[in-house]
C-alpha cells in the first residue's frame, strides 16, 4: 500500500518517462484511418501489493507492455504470442464503449489508494475512467466488460512471462 502520508507511489524517472510517452503516443504511428473518438490505445495504472504500481499499455495493433514504478518493464511479447495480440486488440477495440462514462483529461496523476486509472487514447484527446477495486456496479456493463478485457490482457502477459521463463517462447 502506498505511503499513507503522501498516498503516492515511489517512482523512477524511467517509469514516469515511459508512462508519459505511452499517454502521448501519436495515433498517426498506426497508419490506420481513425475518427476523432476512435480509441487506439489504453493505458491502465494498476496498484499491486508491496507498493508496486504497474502500468499496462495496449495499442490497436495488439502491442501490450507492462511498466513498473521501480523502472522495470516487460515488453515485446506481442511479437511472439498471438494470444496476447488478440487480447490486447480486443481490449482496445471494445474500450470505446467507455467514452460516454469517461472524462476528458490532460492530467495524468498516479492512482490513489487501490483505484485503477484507465486512460483511453483518441485523436480527440485522452479520456479517463477510474475503477474502484472489488466493485463495479451491475448497472455499468460497459465498465464490467472492459475490466474483464484488461484482466484478460494481464493474464496473457503473465502467461507469456511464464512461457519465456520456462524456455517455451516460439
Amino acid at each position: 500500500m502506498p505511503n499513507n502520508i503522501t498516498n503516492r507511489y515511489n517512482v523512477t524517472q524511467k517509469y514516469l518517462m515511459t508512462r508519459g510517452q505511452a499517454l502521448h503516443f501519436p495515433a498517426e504511428y498506426f497508419n490506420v484511418p481513425l475518427k476523432k473518438d476512435d480509441v487506439y490505445g489504453v493505458v491502465v495504472d494498476i496498484p499491486m501489493p508491496q507498493e508496486i504500481l504497474t502500468t499496462m499499455v495496449c495499442f490497436i495493433n495488439g502491442a501490450a507492455n507492462l511498466y513498473f514504478n521501480n523502472g522495470g518493464e516487460y515488453s515485446g511479447a506481442a511479437t511472439k504470442y498471438i494470444t496476447l495480440v488478440q487480447a490486447a486488440n480486443t481490449l482496445v477495440a471494445n474500450a470505446s464503449q467507455l467514452l460516454p462514462k469517461a472524462e476528458k483529461t490532460t492530467k495524468f496523476d498516479l492512482p490513489k489508494n487501490k483505484a485503477n486509472n484507465l486512460f483511453l487514447l483518441t485523436k480527440g484527446g485522452v479520456y479517463k475512467v477510474v475503477f474502484e477495486p472489488g466493485y463495479i456496479p451491475e448497472d455499468q456493463p460497459e465498465k464490467r466488460a472492459v475490466y474483464v478485457l484488461y484482466q484478460r490482457v494481464l493474464s496473457e502477459l503473465r502467461n507469456c512471462q511464464l512461457k519465456e521463463n520456462a524456455g517455451l517462447s516460439k
